[in-house]
């Protein structure tokens, strides 16, 4: 004898609560899933979000954390009192010898806030009095997968929906006409690979997930027409399927069909609005030279940054721009330097290109990567060569705009940086703030899944007031 639920194989357990009899079926309906703000939780510091995403682990010891200490005690043993049993990851673990490593790179203060910065970075050191650098911030993970993850989803497992599917669902798009969630990747980097499921939807409706724009002659894949396809045939081609979507719904009540649709509708406005915001022939020459020579190069980092300005200004709200190659386990000095060149100059400009346009404050600028990097040389360390392993414990980021406290470094690192001795600032605490300043409560935007409602920041985390302006 079949049960209630198998007469109707093809309903989702949501559309047979609904077609059910029983009085609860409404209120049950209702408790599937999560909410959708119907406006934030408090008055929003940041409308938008701009993050510049280093994959790899760009090391804090020649960028942002001075340790002159370690210069001192170059090639002597890391001591056990300063890595107190910490784990290290199996490409160090078994070495004979850690020994310290002082950074190559030469550091100056900088701005009224004196921030020291690396000579890596003339041009963000230029602006740090516009930054809020996080010398203290700190990771579970260790390994890059895991990492990625981690600062993606709020899990090192994956299957959560990324940060910007979260604000997408809890608050909508700005611009019906473009994706609300967008991600570009820096072409022919190399590295550790990225995955679609880091700019994912999850267990959200498929509508939430980011779209990928590309450096090539179709920015998004699928989107033109083929040969023979008019815009006008496309459009009756979609009302069509439209009417056969609705039935289907009113057979079904799948919510996933009508996410569908509603990615079908946007990549039709898309093929309007894509070519036009990524056709930069109307940027004056004074953009580009802020930017720097490759803003010019369809694909590189500094092409995606004065990209990121162009979606922002239409109304995008999660820009996210992946660039890689910064995990130098060997050969670190001429490996950071490249990535440095790459990213410095568009950086700085990005923030200065959003102030002067009147963006950057109730724009949110995110620099960072996963981790950090060892204190100690991974592998032979020589007078002008050495590498640096992964380091969940303290690591660099910096922020801007968008409610930032300008000016500031925020935590503070041991004289041999390892170990965070004020003010750590977690995966979550990170998340829950630049919520915050979206106008979220972190603890309430959460939604229903198997049996439990989830959200970014997991079961803890907490904003850090000493980052608001």
């Amino acid at each position: 004898m079949s049960t209630p639920i198998d007469r109707f194989p093809d309903l989702t357990r949501r559309a047979f609560l609904q077609r059910s009899s029983l009085s609860l079926g409404a209120l049950a309906l209702n408790r599937l899933g999560g909410e959708v703000l119907t406006a934030p939780h408090h008055a929003a510091k940041a409308k938008r979000v701009i993050y510049l995403f280093q994959s790899g682990g760009p090391s804090q010891l020649e960028t942002f954390d001075y340790k002159p200490l370690l210069n001192e005690k170059n090639g002597e043993e890391l001591p056990d009192f300063v890595r107190r049993g910490q784990r290290l990851t199996g490409m160090s673990g078994n070495q004979a010898s850690l020994p310290l490593a002082g950074a190559q790179f030469k550091f100056e203060q900088h701005g009224e806030c004196g921030a020291w910065v690396s000579e890596l970075l003339p041009h963000t050191a230029k602006i740090v009095d516009k930054l809020c650098i996080v010398r203290s911030m700190v990771t579970h993970a260790i390994n890059h997968d895991p990492a990625v993850t981690f600062f993606q989803t709020g899990s090192q497992i994956a299957g959560r929906p990324s940060i910007g599917a979260w604000l997408d669902y809890g608050l909508g798009s700005m611009n019906e006409n473009l994706p609300a969630f967008v991600v570009m990747v820096t072409k022919n980097k190399g590295g550790q690979p990225l995955y679609a499921r880091l700019w994912g939807a999850g267990f959200l409706a498929s509508r939430y997930q980011g779209v990928q724009l590309r450096a090539e002659k179709d920015a998004v894949l699928y989107l033109n027409n083929p040969d023979g396809i008019s815009r006008e045939t496309r459009r009756e081609m979609l009302d069509t399927l439209s009417k056969l979507h609705q039935l289907q719904t009113e057979r079904e009540l799948d919510p996933e069909i009508s996410s569908r649709m509603a990615q079908y509708e946007m990549a039709f406005r898309m093929q309007a609005s894509v070519p036009e915001v990524t056709d930069l022939s109307d940027e004056p020459e004074e953009t580009f030279d802020l930017y720097g020579p490759d803003a010019r190069k369809p694909g590189t980092f500094a092409a995606h940054c004065l990209l990121a300005r162009r979606l922002t200004e239409r109304g995008v709200r999660f820009v996210q721009l992946f660039h890689q190659g910064w995990d130098q386990h060997g050969d670190l000095p001429a490996g950071i330097r490249q990535q440095c060149r790459e990213t410095d100059q568009a950086s700085a400009a990005l923030v200065l290109d959003l102030e002067r346009r009147g963006l950057l404050e109730d724009t949110l600028v995110v620099w960072g990567g996963e981790f950090g990097r060892t204190n100690y040389s991974q592998g032979k360390l020589t007078n002008n060569n050495y590498g640096r392993d992964h380091h969940p414990r303290c690591f660099s980021m910096w922020m801007a705009g968008g409610g930032i406290r300008p000016g500031t470094v925020y935590g503070e690192t041991d004289e041999f940086g390892y170990n965070i001795t004020a003010d750590p600032v977690h995966v979550h605490d990170l998340h829950a703030t630049i919520l915050h300043l979206l106008g979220i409560d972190h603890e309430r935007l959460t939604y229903k899944h198997q049996g439990r409602r989830y959200r970014l920041t997991d079961v803890h985390g907490h904003v850090v007031r000493g980052l608001l302006a």
